[in-house]
């Protein structure tokens, strides 16, 4: 270890096997960010740098007097590095232009570039750039939602981008632009679909993909709904429609996928869902799957290792609330929130039914919604892109939140509940959640229709920022401003494994004893994709005194004394 001279920024020691050029490179591409921070208050633990970073870009719901389900429900967001430069770059999924009302066997047009879907460059100065044209990524249709992951192995992440009618596939060139291969592998799906991920279920090291579906709606079955009091048109809740059947697609290893919904017993089993995230609930050594349902039962697949499924949120506690009732499951994340080795699952909900946690505990789920404190901090809320992610760096994983109501009506029937909400930031204190959004910044006082949010150090300074989207408006970039708090980042490098390395396992013990865990995936949230590195705080330990990785090969790797702030690389050893 070499100290470092006194004048370098805030770090006290600089270790020999991290590049200086990285150093720097991070220190230059902050400068933007932090000429913006230093504007505002030093406790606020984020800025707005949505101006600054050159965004121009506005989510078009294309809103008309027959309120279309699909107006109100938004798009989400990814952030990938797609071009390998270490900068995390992003993504926004758009709508479409719809006509009022539409003309039967019509489609939303997006030929206009207003509805096209974005992708910005990070250039690591703090800016973004607008590559859309040049990228092959505008799209076509309504878009919903996004996922990231790299299906055939080639060290560039694709992306998977889904909507209303037909989803699309976009395959990584390497050259800056990517290639729509829907066709050729067979993974339009249709319907309505919503979340999706790319996760290897059968651990063959190639990355399949489950996607989530919404309703049994299309714009002939626009049935009349709205608030009695004003007897005006709103948007139908989704108990007017049926549920329908998810989608899971097996990686061929050729460029195509074959649809195993039934054969895996994931068709057996509709739902109407949103959010979805993936993690090993019970620790097997197989990812399995939570997709958040609207307004009936949340559901839980337990991979069997055989390449089915079973259903098992009502068995395993995953189903309903304390209560025993459904609720508008949304935005979901699946982590380890109280450190004891466990993912617990989160799910938000609509204004009035209250946040949901469930604590795992070996495989069984239990509602701690009221003993954290998390039902009192969210009655009153909306929650969609959410997610249990590490804000001050102290080795507990905090609560983010973006929130806003379904119903732009709302305030008809209940005058106390708005359709634009703030966004919340829980700070999690040994397990208990406290609302910390005072110090969250000011985008925190500004209402907002926030749907997906997705998480990553696009700055590289070890210190987790935000994108947030909102539905008919422009997004929201919130750069975390730090402290003095340490820092590691893990990125996992798969041989035997898919190369993303997506179902790993990490446990990392920190010098003052403090264990923590993470999974590999790029998907929770609402529609979204997140960095792909794990991200842990380590407060004031200054080493990592161990860390496990369990890949999804079986491989069982150990690292001991480990560097702080850095962003660690990891390689599956063969």
């Amino acid at each position: 270890m070499q100290k470092c001279h006194k004048m370098v920024i805030t770090f006290c020691y600089f270790e020999a096997t991290i590049p200086m050029r990285r150093f720097l490179v991070a220190a230059l591409s902050s400068v933007i960010w932090i000429a913006a921070a230093l504007q505002s208050p030093r406790s606020q633990i984020f800025t707005d740098v949505t101006s600054a970073a050159g965004f121009r870009f506005r989510h078009e719901a294309s809103h008309t007097l027959q309120k279309y389900l699909i107006e109100t429900m938004g798009s989400g967001v990814a952030c990938l590095d797609y071009d390998g430069d270490g900068n995390l770059d992003l993504f926004y999924v758009n709508g479409a232009a719809l006509k009022d009302p539409m003309p039967q066997g019509t489609a939303p047009d997006k030929s206009d570039p207003r509805y096209w879907n974005r992708l910005y460059h990070n250039t690591g100065h703090g800016t973004f750039l607008d590559v859309t044209e040049r990228s092959g990524v505008r799209g076509e249709g309504y878009g919903m939602g996004v996922a990231v992951g790299d299906y055939d192995n080639d060290g560039r992440p694709d992306l998977y981008v889904t909507g209303f009618g037909r989803n699309h596939l976009y395959h990584n060139e390497g050259d800056g632009t990517f290639q729509d291969v829907t066709e050729r592998a067979g993974v339009g799906a249709g319907g309505w679909s919503t979340g999706a991920a790319f996760f290897d279920y059968d651990g063959d090291g190639k990355l399949d993909l489950i996607v989530a579906r919404y309703l049994d709606w299309d714009f002939s079955k626009n049935i009349w709904c709205g608030p009695e009091k004003i007897q005006e048109r709103g948007y139908c809740h989704p108990n007017a429609f049926q549920a329908v059947t998810h989608v899971l697609y097996h990686n061929n290893g050729n460029g195509t996928f074959s649809d195993v919904s039934r054969k895996s017993g994931i068709s057996a089993h509709p739902g109407k869902g949103l959010g979805l995230a993936i993690n090993d609930s019970e620790g097997d050594g197989r990812p399995d799957i939570v997709i958040a349902n609207d307004s009936v039962a949340e559901q839980l697949f337990r991979n069997n290792g055989d390449g089915t499924f079973t259903e098992l949120a009502l068995e395993k506690g995953a189903a309903y609330n304390s209560k025993g009732s459904s609720f508008a499951g949304m935005g979901v994340d699946w982590n380890d929130y109280d450190n004891d080795g466990w993912p617990d699952i989160f799910l938000n909900a609509l204004s009035l039914q209250g946040y949901v946690l469930l604590r795992n505990t070996q495989g069984e789920y239990e509602d701690v919604s009221d003993l954290t404190g998390l039902t009192a901090l969210t009655m009153a809320y909306g929650g969609w892109g959410s997610k249990f992610v590490d804000c001050d760096n102290d080795g507990w994983k905090d609560l983010f939140v973006a929130q806003g109501h379904v119903m732009d009506t709302i305030s008809a029937d209940f005058p106390s509940i708005s359709y634009k909400q703030q966004l919340l930031l829980l700070r999690n204190n040994h397990g208990r959640f406290e609302n910390a959004s005072a110090s969250g910044g000011r985008s925190f006082r500004i209402p907002l229709a926030a749907r997906g949010a997705a998480f990553g150090d696009f700055d590289n300074d070890g210190f987790m920022d935000v994108v947030v989207s909102t539905n008919d408006g422009a997004p929201v970039l919130l750069h975390n401003n730090g402290n003095k708090n340490n820092w590691i980042l893990i990125n996992t490098v798969g041989v035997s494994s898919n190369r993303d390395g997506i179902g790993a396992r990490i446990h990392i013990v920190g010098e003052s004893g403090l264990e923590q865990y993470g999974f590999v995936s790029t998907c929770s949230s609402y529609l979204s994709a997140s960095d792909k590195r794990v991200h842990f705080g380590l407060g004031s330990d200054r080493r990592v005194r161990k860390i496990e990785i369990h890949w999804p090969s079986g491989v069982e790797q150990i690292l001991k004394n480990v560097a702080i702030n850095q962003i660690l690389t990891v390689k599956e050893p063969r």
